[in-house]
């Protein structure tokens, strides 16, 4: 039964740590675009899609929590799952959690500074989305991360 906890706390880090960088990143983002509606509302729905970006890590850790579910024997062989399996379906799960945790943070910092920037220059908005775009990168490669090791770890059942 310990190795199905193993699985079962993999398959949460990777949704609760991914979310938590999506929430944190959202927030900050979000903080910086209120500031800024307050002064202009036309300025909105450029802001919301700023505010939305660091929003994906927590798709991505939601996604990876699904692969591990998914991965489970049927439920009367759960006790089947050995501890080295739950070991390395906890470590699969690592590289999702942490990079979408990371990168969401910090995602929703380049999105604040890109809400400065649509402040000052409206039509700069796709600039501020690219430098974004950039800090994601890493949470889509922590995804594949997850999903590639993932793919060579067999739970039985």
């Amino acid at each position: 039964m310990m190795g199905f906890m193993l699985v079962i706390l993999g398959a949460a880090l990777a949704a609760g740590l991914a979310g938590a960088g999506s929430a944190l990143g959202t927030g900050v983002a979000g903080q910086a675009a209120n500031g800024v509606v307050s002064e202009d509302p036309e300025k909105f729905g450029s802001l919301l899609v700023l505010q939305a970006l660091p929003g994906t890590q927590g798709i991505y850790g939601l996604v990876a929590l699904f692969m591990i579910i998914n991965k489970l024997p049927a439920l009367g062989d759960l006790g089947s799952v050995t501890v080295g399996s739950g070991l390395a379906i906890l470590g699969a799960a690592l590289p999702v959690a942490l990079t979408g945790l990371v990168s969401g943070l910090y995602q929703g910092k380049v999105c604040a500074a890109a809400c400065s920037l649509v402040a000052k220059r409206p039509g700069e908005v796709g600039k501020g989305m690219v430098f974004a775009v950039i800090v994601e990168t890493y949470a889509v490669l922590g995804l594949l991360g997850t999903i590639l090791l993932l793919q060579k770890i067999s739970l039985g059942g």
